[in-house]
C-alpha cells in the first residue's frame, strides 16, 4: 500500500518525531442484516473454545471492545442482554516490510531517491541517518479484528464488520483500540462496500 510506504519514507527520514499523534489507517467491510441493532440496547460477549483458552488476552480485547462499543451507543449487560458480540483478532509478523525483502546475493546499483532494496548502493545525498546502504531489517505487522453481533433470541446475526491495518508498528495493545473504532464508524447504519478509516491516537 502506497500509504504504508510514504510512513516508511517517513520513518526513515527521521521526521515521525514531529508530530504529536499518529495515524492509523485501516480498511473496514461492515454488513447488516435485518431488522439491525438497537441503539441502547444491552449486550454480553460469547467466546469460542479457543478463545476461552486464552482467557487473559480475550479479556484484554473484549474491555477494549467494550469501550468502543459504548461510544458506539450500546451498553454491556450480562444479566439482560439483548445481543451477544463476538470479537476476535489475528496478526502476522513478518521480517520485512513488502518493499523491503532481501535480495539472494549482492546486486551493484545505484537506487536514486528513496530505495528499499538490501545490498544496493542507495544514494540519498548526505542525509546522516542514511550512510549509503540499504534500509535496516524491521519487522512489518498485519493486523485484522472482526465484529459479530447477534440476537440472542435466535441467533441471528444482525451486524458484522472487519477492520484490517498493516504496518511497522509493533504495540498491538495501542492499535487495536483504533481498529475497533474504526470497524464501527458509522454503527449501526454503516455504507456499503470497503472504506478507508482513519483514526489518530497519541504518539
Amino acid at each position: 500500500m502506497f500509504r504504508s510506504l510514504l510512513a516508511i519514507l517517513f520513518i526513515t527520514l527521521g521526521l515521525s518525531g514531529c508530530s504529536s499523534i499518529r495515524l492509523v489507517d485501516s480498511d473496514v467491510r461492515s454488513f447488516v442484516t435485518p431488522p439491525g441493532v438497537q441503539l441502547g440496547a444491552g449486550y454480553r460477549f460469547e467466546r469460542l473454545p479457543s478463545q476461552q483458552a486464552n482467557a487473559e488476552q480475550q479479556s484484554r480485547l473484549e474491555a477494549m471492545t467494550e469501550q468502543a462499543l459504548n461510544e458506539a451507543g450500546l451498553q454491556r449487560n450480562d444479566a439482560s442482554a439483548r445481543y451477544s458480540v463476538q470479537v476476535s483478532i489475528g496478526i502476522k509478523v513478518d521480517a520485512y516490510s513488502p518493499w523491503h525483502r532481501p535480495s539472494p546475493g549482492w546486486a551493484p546499483g545505484f537506487n536514486v531517491g528513496f530505495g528499499l532494496q538490501r545490498h544496493n548502493l542507495l544514494f540519498m545525498g548526505n542525509h546522516p541517518l542514511m550512510p549509503g546502504f540499504g534500509l535496516p531489517e524491521r519487522p512489518y505487522y498485519w493486523r485484522q479484528i472482526s465484529l459479530v453481533i447477534r440476537q440472542r433470541s435466535n441467533a441471528q446475526v444482525v451486524y458484522e464488520t472487519q477492520a484490517s491495518h498493516d504496518g511497522l508498528w509493533s504495540d498491538s495493545e495501542t492499535i487495536f483500540p483504533a481498529m475497533l473504532r474504526a470497524a464501527l464508524h458509522d454503527f449501526p447504519n454503516p455504507p456499503q462496500g470497503l472504506r478507508h478509516i482513519n483514526i489518530e491516537i497519541p504518539r
